[in-house]
């Protein structure tokens, strides 16, 4: 058995193959130990995934810090924006990495949604703050966004600038503002056309859409 989730922006893998009975050298109270262990470790990844999944719409919306990059080199799909720019529209802010297989499984359910929002007042801007060196490589960052066929405007997060500024601490994890920029719902995790995510995102995304400005 192979358990595998993306918690705080890492992938968390347990690995237990065979049972521990298969292991007769191993005296009776080291298996006890190893299992115990391996309880102990599976049950905190499904409760901090629990936690993930959490999110929601906020009590108290804040208004989204400006993007902390303003160099064409900075973005791409689009020249450098800022929040400004960007009111009257609902936006959906995602942050994501290069490296984040929870992220590559959300862009289909990603761009779904915005072909279905595409006559709307909502506008989709990807954040990409990298994990590792190679993640900052800009064409690499390139060949993913056409692989999944991102069309919305990315910017380069590389010295993790506006992830600080958004407090922000998993990937992916979207943000969602309202038409005057205020944050008003955080969401995390991977996410799937018709799951209960991507339903609540899509539910605050229409709601905001009819809030006059």
């Amino acid at each position: 058995m192979t358990f595998t989730e993306q918690i705080h922006g890492k992938r968390v893998s347990v690995h237990n193959q065979q049972n521990i009975e298969d292991f007769p050298e191993i005296s009776p109270m080291k298996k006890f130990v190893i299992a115990s262990f391996l309880i102990v470790v599976t049950s905190t990844v499904i409760l901090q995934n629990t936690t993930l999944a959490a999110g929601g719409v906020l009590k108290s919306p804040t208004q989204a810090p400006e993007f902390t990059h303003s160099e064409k080199q900075d973005w791409i799909n689009s020249s450098p924006l800022n929040i400004k720019d960007l009111q009257g529209k609902v936006v959906l802010i995602d942050f994501w990495t290069f490296g984040c297989w929870n992220c590559y499984r959300s862009f289909p359910w990603m761009n779904a949604m915005e072909k279905r929002l595409a006559a709307k007042d909502f506008q989709v801007v990807g954040v990409h703050t990298p994990e590792f060196e190679n993640e900052r490589v800009r064409k690499n960052i390139e060949a993913k966004v056409q692989e999944f066929g991102l069309h919305h405007p990315i910017m380069i997060d590389d010295d993790s600038s506006y992830w600080r500024a958004m407090n922000n601490r998993y990937w992916p994890a979207y943000y969602i503002l309202d038409k005057q920029g205020n944050v008003r719902a955080t969401f995390f995790g991977e996410t799937h056309e018709g799951d209960r995510r991507a339903k609540q995102i899509e539910k605050t995304i229409n709601a905001l859409l009819v809030e006059t400005t």
